[in-house]
């Protein structure tokens, strides 16, 4: 009798370290580290959390490096031409291609780098990032989200406002799983 209970938990314990694995399994796969050499060379280099980086990549193009939006934005972090050529321009380069995932993380990172110390608030960057840092600045200025923020969810910007909640939720996954 005694033996049959322990077997019987012995059982239920390895089913569910099982169904554990397995959901780690999933969420790896849904939330993958792709181009972890260029994130973590860049994100050291640019003092960002390489987990932020991999929730905006995910939001962004959901790692694909071809992927264009319709208004423009080229590869991995979604950038539009005139962020790749003030980017290049910081960083010194004649040329760059916005489709290559090493060009694009680098950029993509330094451009929210830039944002972050702008702000002084990663959330406020994420925000700007995709809508814009003189929608952000006129925001601020008119008292429509604060400059510490902690009322985003006033974005009056739809898209913007699931956006950064979007990435938010990203980053917090990442940061748990790695």
């Amino acid at each position: 009798m005694k033996r049959n209970k322990i077997v019987t938990l012995f059982v239920i314990l390895c089913l569910i370290f099982s169904i554990l694995l397995l959901a780690k399994g999933i969420f790896n796969y849904i939330f993958p580290i792709k181009y972890s050499e260029y994130v973590e060379k860049y994100a050291e280099e640019y003092d960002i959390d390489k987990n932020l980086i991999y929730a905006v990549i995910k939001q962004e193009s959901n790692f694909r490096n071809d992927v264009n939006s319709k208004k423009g934005a080229k590869g991995l972090m979604q950038l539009i031409d005139s962020t790749g050529v003030h980017v290049a321009s910081q960083l010194g380069y004649d040329e760059h291609d916005l489709y290559d995932p090493e060009t694009n993380i680098e950029f993509g990172t330094r451009y929210l780098s830039n944002l972050i110390k702008k702000y002084e608030n990663y959330k406020l960057a994420i925000t700007a990032y995709n809508a814009g840092e003189g929608n952000v600045d006129t925001w601020i200025k008119q008292g429509i989200i604060k400059s510490d923020g902690s009322n985003l969810e006033n974005i009056p910007f739809k898209e913007t406002n699931m956006y950064v909640r979007k990435v938010l939720i990203n980053y917090k996954i990442y940061s748990k799983l790695y």
